[in-house]
């Protein structure tokens, strides 16, 4: 039995697992005249990363569980969370 490119292509694709990747959250934060004042990144595991209005890293937070850590520009701890999800 032959079995062209287009039906192993199928075989495959329905023997692989499929995995149902999370989006990527971006947010964009505004004074109260409106004027960009920030922007934040949601990666796909959750982590958030903030910027100034100009694009520089401000900060980033890490959750794994229900404990979230937030570190500074520079990578240094700089608080905790500790919650229910």
């Amino acid at each position: 039995m032959k079995i062209d490119q287009v039906s192993l292509a199928i075989v495959l694709a329905l023997l692989l697992p499929t995995v149902a990747l999370a989006q990527v959250q971006n947010r964009t934060f505004k004074d109260a005249n409106g004027r960009e004042v920030g922007r934040s990144v949601t990666d796909a595991r959750g982590n958030t990363t903030f910027y100034d209005a100009i694009g520089r890293n401000t900060d980033r937070s890490v959750t794994s569980g229900n404990i979230t850590t937030i570190y500074d520009r520079m990578g240094r701890q700089t608080g905790t969370i500790r919650g229910s999800r």
